[in-house]
């Protein structure tokens, strides 16, 4: 069961302890709670675990701090959609919202390389009038040989640019719980001059230490890759971990499955999963079309692979796109041959628009 406790009512309350004080007659009964900074005020959710079902739930309700109690049915008891649950969708973060209801482009370098190319980028992105990106310092790779991200050395410059052209929110993938601390510093030693989601990685996706250290920061939401060879429950679960450390601030990330089915694409490309994760969970839902893709092909209509699926993850209700770009892709470090060109970005954007507005009026028909 999770109680929604009234805005401002804390823990120190004294509704809060009427309701500590009535649940130590349920001894097999365990309370976490879970502290969600909305944009204008406090809200303290109390998951009550063990044999609930002791307790009636119209009389939790009436608790006076109580301002919603909710059964919990499904297996996904932090993120899930319960019925009769209210909870929101959405979260913000450095002034964006994040929600199951709108759209955000990431556009970037797989992997930093120079300062060059990342004001290029940020550059470009201002021009399009876009306030995030990726940007890849810590990259895990197959080979041990391959290059690995520069880690913490590029960050000062990556957030400075990023302060200078406008850049709010940057996703940037985590290999370790130590990177956390590093971005920490790095944000504090510019000035704080934007803000960071933290990407895990699809060969992270079942790392538990690493997410439990992750779920138990607030500062920073998290971006979470669907693993490339485990089920959605398995991956949904990973996201799980993540909130029951104390984060809730997570986007759920489609990024094609690793399969030969796919080819000659690199993964099989999985966004008709999009309205699943979103019925199934509160989570807005990014699709990673150049992982999925992996290439440059373009076919017979001219337009390329990458396009084709990023329009079929929109049309099915992403919020978010993951998506590879890079000043000269012959010379990026990785991932080149999927990059697309600083030339192609507004089109890119313009073809996003496009499709996100048939989306939207696909939606508006269904309301009717």
């Amino acid at each position: 069961m999770i109680l929604i406790l009234k805005p401002n009512i804390d823990t120190e309350s004294r509704e809060f302890r009427r309701i500590e004080e009535h649940l130590k007659n349920f001894p097999n009964i365990e309370t976490r709670v879970h502290r969600v900074q909305g944009a204008a005020q406090v809200l303290t959710e109390v998951y009550l675990i063990g044999n609930t079902a002791a307790l009636a739930l119209e009389e939790m309700k009436s608790f006076p701090g109580v301002e919603h109690a909710v059964r919990v049915s499904e297996e996904y008891r932090v993120l899930g959609r319960h019925k009769d649950d209210n909870r929101p969708n959405h979260f913000h973060y450095n002034g964006v919202r994040f929600s199951q209801d709108n759209l955000h482009i990431f556009a970037g370098l797989c992997a930093v390389d120079s300062p060059k190319s990342v004001e290029e980028m940020m550059r470009a992105l201002r021009e399009n009038r876009q306030v995030c990106t990726r940007m890849g310092a810590y990259k895990p790779r197959t080979s041990p040989y391959s290059f690995q991200g520069h880690g913490k050395n590029c960050l000062p410059f990556v957030f400075e640019l990023a302060g200078k052209y406008g850049i709010k929110v940057i996703a940037m993938e985590i290999t370790h719980e130590s990177h956390i601390d590093e971005i920490r510093e790095a944000l504090a030693k510019t000035g704080n001059p934007t803000g960071v989601m933290l990407q895990i990685g699809t060969r992270n996706t079942q790392n538990f230490e690493l997410l439990k250290s992750v779920g138990r920061q607030q500062e920073f939401p998290v971006l979470l890759k669907r693993g490339f060879g485990i089920t959605l429950d398995e991956s949904l679960h990973a996201a799980e971990y993540l909130a029951s450390e104390g984060n809730q601030k997570v986007i759920f990330a489609l990024r094609g499955m690793k399969t030969n089915i796919g080819d000659p694409h690199r993964n099989i490309v999985d966004f008709a999963h999009i309205p699943v994760v979103k019925r199934l969970t509160r989570m807005p839902v990014c699709c990673d079309p150049s992982h999925s893709v992996g290439s440059r092909g373009r076919s017979s209509d001219n337009v390329l692979d990458i396009m084709h699926v990023t329009a079929q993850a929109v049309i099915a209700g992403a919020n978010m796109i993951l998506v590879d770009f890079h000043p000269d892709p012959s010379v990026a470090l990785v991932d080149g041959p999927q990059a697309l060109r600083m030339n192609e970005l507004s089109k890119f954007l313009e073809d996003v628009a496009i499709v996100r507005e048939a989306y939207e009026k696909r939606v508006a028909l269904y309301k009717e």
